[in-house]
């Protein structure tokens, strides 16, 4: 291909590049994205069980976060420099 063909492909994929990342900024800085109802549809379409799932998964993460402040404390701890 010569140079020219080239140069154009750049620059009309620069200027595609463009528009689509200003949509993407308007379509962001104007609530585009935003779901106000999605709480509470969640809550209305829940059942029970899964209300308990979520609440156990809640659990494991604080778990998980506990036990890893807790790892990283015990290595802060036994940490000594190198002799």
């Amino acid at each position: 291909m010569s140079e020219s063909i080239v140069i154009l492909m750049i620059g009309i994929s620069t200027l595609l590049g463009a528009i689509g990342l200003m949509a993407l900024i308007w379509a962001v800085k104007t609530g585009q994205f935003d779901d106000h109802n999605k709480f509470t549809d969640a809550v209305r379409h829940d059942n029970v069980e899964d209300l308990q799932d979520a609440a156990m998964m809640q659990a494991k993460k604080q778990a998980h976060k506990e036990k890893m402040k807790q790892e990283k404390l015990k290595r802060e701890k036994n940490y000594g420099p190198a002799d």
